[in-house]
């Protein structure tokens, strides 16, 4: 195990470090910097001003010298400081992953939840009504454009119904837990329909072929009552694509639930990113960046312990 964790995390060091560097020498060759957006916003500084301000934030070294001592400074912990908020990077990221994670693990969570039953039918009861609405619903939640399901469900959610409110994290001067969790239902509920789909489908295929095997026969033949051979023993065996689904989607929630943010105004990783991006903030940007990456990795990593734990056919060498 330990010889296996090891090549794991090299492996994850040696992509981590080619995918900061090819981000990295992506956001040189952009047009534009923070220097001309500071520019289009009409400050008034002169070229001497300007050029001061260059050597200050490092830009006037070769691309190459700026990574390595942004790789050195990563490596001492320190992520730089935003061109555009003039703070530390690690502080501003710290402030926006608390709702970001918030956001994404309750999204995630109300997937699963309503994913792993609709699929456990489908698949034990294949061909039937409920297999085939299950179907449908699996389709429509894993195609429809997430902007799409967002106006939907802010327009009948929140402008008809009233029901929920369209943006913000708290209401003006109320920071109350009942508060936060009225603004979090609504796009919680939109990242879970947008993921609930892919849940479905691998519950169903895992489920499918694991309540064809044999041992699912000796276990009804043993007595065992027809919850513990489904529950017990059938989706305890099919869990493993299903977590293979639930980790690789957690990142992609985290980093990608960037429009669902923007659109109810939800102070996460995902604006962040895309204020950085607007301001060419390049060390918000790549602490951003190595945070969605690190997490993938991880994520990865874990996954492949959890296979072990979960199904004792898997072998680590």
């Amino acid at each position: 195990m330990a010889r296996y964790l090891t090549k794991q995390i090299l492996s994850a060091e040696i992509t981590l470090f080619c995918i900061t560097a090819i981000l990295f020498l992506l956001l040189s060759l952009v047009r534009g910097g923070p220097l001309d957006v500071l520019r289009a916003s009409g400050a008034d500084l002169s070229p001497a001003e300007l050029e001061t301000l260059r050597r200050t934030l490092g830009l006037d070294k070769p691309v190459w010298v700026r990574y390595a001592l942004w790789l050195r400074d990563v490596a001492g912990g320190d992520l730089g400081t935003s061109f555009r908020y003039s703070a530390p990077v690690s502080s501003i990221i710290r402030q926006r992953l608390g709702p970001s994670l918030l956001l994404s693990l309750t999204g995630l969570a109300l997937a699963l939840i309503l994913a792993l039953p609709i699929g456990v039918m489908a698949a034990y009861h294949p061909g039937s009504w409920w297999d085939r609405v299950s179907s449908f619903f699996a389709l429509v939640g894993s195609s429809v454009p997430r902007f799409i399901v967002c106006i939907a469900g802010i327009y009948f959610l929140s402008y008809r119904l009233r029901l929920f409110p369209a943006m913000g994290m708290h209401a003006a001067g109320t920071t109350s837990l009942a508060d936060l969790l009225h603004h979090l239902t609504l796009p919680a509920l939109i990242i879970a329909f947008g993921t609930m789909g892919y849940f479905i489908k691998q519950t169903r295929s895992a489920c499918l072929e694991v309540f064809q095997e044999d041992y699912m026969k000796t276990a009804r033949a043993k007595g065992l009552s027809e919850w513990e051979v489904v529950v017990k023993h059938g989706l305890r065996t099919a869990l493993a694509p299903i977590l293979t689904q639930a980790a690789l989607e957690l990142p992609t929630i985290v980093g990608g639930s960037t429009l669902t943010e923007k659109i109810f105004a939800w102070p996460g990783i995902g604006s962040l990113m895309i204020e950085a991006i607007s301001n060419r903030d390049q060390p918000l940007i790549m602490g951003v960046a190595l945070l969605i990456a690190v997490t993938v990795l991880s994520c990865n990593i874990l996954l492949n312990v959890a296979y072990g734990l979960l199904d004792p056919r898997v072998t680590y060498q």
